[in-house]
């Protein structure tokens, strides 16, 4: 699993783009967003600076990833 801490995520709009600019190159991937922690984890993804990129595109800022157990 990866996590990335993302800057700039405030609504129910910013979930929805988050999981689509990730799941718009892995299809299967589990996308978890909270709002409160500005944390998103990714399941079904191998490449953290690819996910870290796709967010980034989608308008928001990724300050820090990491890959979990």
């Amino acid at each position: 699993m990866l996590q990335f801490q993302v800057q700039g995520m405030s609504c129910a709009h910013c979930v929805k783009a988050v999981t689509q600019a990730v799941q718009s190159a892995y299809p299967d991937a589990r996308v978890e967003v909270d709002l409160d922690s500005g944390r998103v984890r990714v399941e079904r993804a191998d490449d953290a600076a690819r996910v870290a990129r796709l967010i980034q595109e989608a308008g928001y800022t990724v300050s820090e990833s990491e890959t979990l157990g």
